[in-house]
């Protein structure tokens, strides 16, 4: 999935309806995510041996520093979206307030910017991680048929 550059019109045609249903599933692709890091942790944790052989090392640390960073920043999304629909009210209390909307919608697009970014770096991160993980398995594979 390709990051697209919305533009301020495209944000003006939502509504807080639409805004509130696309804020409530980065919640839960978000929170999905973090269960998600439970299992590559443990994934981490049960192919320790093999990734801290010399020829892993180097990647496995790089994909270890990774995860935390992206854990990091899932956190911040998460935060930053809770209040951003806490914010949601001033799009609908009936108040005219075309300022505060604008600012609003503005901040919605970053935040689908930010979000679509995150996702596409996670993505990676995870084909990373299975990539290595499925080349340490394939050579204890061959290590066990091997006499």
């Amino acid at each position: 999935m390709k990051v697209i550059n919305t533009s301020p019109k495209y944000i003006e045609w939502l509504n807080a309806e639409l805004m509130h249903e696309e804020s409530t599933r980065w919640l839960s692709e978000l929170r999905f995510i973090k269960d998600e890091d439970h299992f590559f942790e443990d994934l981490i944790k049960l192919f320790t041996l093999q990734l801290i052989d010399s020829k892993n090392f180097t990647k496995s640390k790089e994909l270890v520093s990774q995860i935390k960073r992206l854990r990091i920043k899932n956190a911040e999304l998460i935060n930053a979206i809770i209040i951003h629909e806490k914010e949601l009210k001033i799009m609908v209390d009936g108040k005219n307030q075309l300022k505060e909307e604008a600012l609003y919608k503005e901040k919605h697009r970053d935040t689908l910017i930010a979000v679509k970014k995150y996702f596409k770096e996670y993505r990676n991160l995870k084909s990373q991680i299975f990539k290595t993980i499925k080349g340490v398995m394939k050579i204890e594979k061959q290590k066990l048929l091997l006499p």
